[in-house]
């Protein structure tokens, strides 16, 4: 951090209204006004998955409460690993538990695993493509605590690794459908993960819903934009697609938790329906992650539809409140109304 940006943390924020906002980085829950929360739905649904497969184990970084691996490690004490703060020898662990014929599961935080323990993630399992579930909480900018913390790249890092699949959750339901199917995968995953109280945002838009490994899926119809998205910009689209509705604006929302491999031909398919402007809305650097991987698919595809990025910058970001700084990077439901009233 800066010097300036030192200065800048305990500076009030200002809306756009001009009234002072919170910037204390204790505030590091997502605002999810009127959606039902499940508490710590990844430990419970491990706790699930490994009670129909003895091979699964957890292992933790020293971060099982923060990544809600406790409920397992409480459930299941004789398969739960403490590795305490050595990401790279978490890793390594896993490696040679899947060697073994077991079914790990890794949990840390997004920055460690990717910053600090990418090498041995590479060739211990990438390389090798064993079957170790990395799971990671504090995604892209789910923190206050700024960039020591904050994910914004991690995305962009695990996309060139070959044998890496990817997953950037939504919701609880997103998260509680993803575990069995990622234990039941026979390679690598990487999954970002929202932890604690988690809201159930996609069965209350689309009552059907079902997260199905490397798909993406229409979650609500729109005449005048698509927005193809992941992770909680999801549910930022949907919200503001309803605020832009009272304007007249409909707008789609294509819900897009497989960033690798990624589902070429469902987006294209809604793509090529033609006459929408087109906005990817993620919770990452607009450097290597959903939009960059979209705007590949469409450029390839032969599809040439107006192109709008939303994400945060390239750039180290700020310490402070949660809501503050959706608002100041473009991520609150406001700035996502905002800048597709903008490119319309």
């Amino acid at each position: 951090m800066t010097l300036a940006s030192m200065k800048r943390k305990y500076e009030p924020r200002r809306s756009a209204e001009g009234e002072a906002q919170a910037t204390s980085a204790m505030i590091a829950s997502l605002a999810a006004e009127g959606y039902e929360t499940v508490a710590a739905p990844f430990g419970h649904a491990l706790v699930e998955a490994a009670g129909a497969d003895d091979k699964i184990v957890g292992l933790s970084a020293d971060l099982a409460k923060y990544t809600d691996l406790h409920i397992f490690a409480n459930a299941m004490p004789d398969r739960f690993y403490q590795m305490g703060m050595a990401e790279q020898l978490l890793m390594s662990a896993a490696a040679g538990l899947a060697r073994e014929g077991f079914n790990p599961f890794a949990t840390t935080y997004c920055v460690f695993a990717a910053r600090r323990a990418y090498d041995f993630i590479a060739m211990a399992i990438a390389e090798e493509n064993l079957p170790v579930k990395i799971v990671c909480g504090l995604p892209g900018l789910t923190t206050g605590y700024g960039p020591s913390h904050q994910a914004t790249e991690d995305l962009a890092i695990f996309r060139g690794l070959p044998n890496m699949t990817i997953i950037d959750p939504c919701d609880a339901d997103d998260i509680a459908g993803m575990v069995p199917q990622i234990a039941a995968h026979a390679g690598p995953v990487y999954a970002r993960l929202l932890r604690g109280a988690v809201p159930r945002v996609l069965t209350r838009h689309k009552p059907d819903y079902r997260f199905e490994l490397g798909r993406a899926q229409l979650i609500r119809d729109g005449a005048d934009v698509l927005v193809i998205s992941s992770g909680f910009m999801t549910m930022r689209a949907l919200d503001a697609a309803g605020v832009l509705a009272e304007d007249g604006i409909d707008v789609a929302v294509l819900h897009t938790p497989t960033i690798k491999p990624l589902d070429t031909e469902t987006i294209l398919s809604q793509v090529q329906k033609g006459g929408r402007l087109v906005v990817t809305a993620e919770n990452h650097t607009i450097v290597g992650g959903l939009g960059e991987a979209v705007a590949r698919t469409l450029l390839t595809g032969g599809a040439a539809p107006t192109f709008r990025m939303i994400g945060l910058p390239d750039a180290f970001l700020e310490a402070g409140a949660l809501p503050t700084l959706h608002d100041m990077y473009g991520l609150s439901v406001r700035r996502v109304v905002e800048q597709i009233k903008g490119w319309m």
